[in-house]
């Protein structure tokens, strides 16, 4: 993806400072915007979590993380975009690597979707299962995808 002939580029967080960055996304995205509790945002899932960022002339704009559930299961949270940065395709860009990035790995691919974005989700492969649910005071609904091989 490119703008301005510049490439965003998207690849796994390898520093503190480089989580640093993704958490600040996910404040400005799911605190600031959203009111979602800071306590609520960041979790214990967070240390154990690979992390994932998208920058663009060195500022993150977008975030994902992928948790290992065990039993080739890994559940993708906390996918944010900056809002200046959406309807791009970042968010889908993120997804992508992220999901290429679960393939060795696992075999399924679960998320908690706000239930105004399924549709982002379901392009890319995802089914939401269950009833809608609160987290955070905001619906969602959980969606599975599985890894073919």
């Amino acid at each position: 993806m490119r703008d301005h002939d510049q490439q965003v580029l998207i690849r796994p967080a390898q520093s503190e400072e480089d989580l640093r960055r993704c958490f600040a996304v996910r404040l400005r995205v799911f605190v600031e915007e959203q009111s979602v509790p800071p306590s609520e945002e960041l979790d214990a899932y967070d240390a154990v979590a690979q992390h994932f960022l998208a920058e663009w002339g060195g500022r993150v704009l977008g975030t994902a993380r992928m948790v290992d559930l065990g039993d080739g299961v890994a559940k993708i949270g906390r996918v944010a975009v900056d809002k200046d940065w959406r309807g791009r395709g970042i968010g889908r860009a993120l997804m992508e690597f992220v999901m290429r990035s679960a393939e060795p790995r696992f075999h399924t691919l679960v998320l908690d979707a706000q239930v105004p974005v399924l549709g982002f989700y379901e392009k890319l492969g995802f089914v939401a299962e269950g009833e809608v649910f609160l987290d955070a005071g905001i619906p969602h609904r959980r969606m599975r995808r599985t890894i073919a091989r």
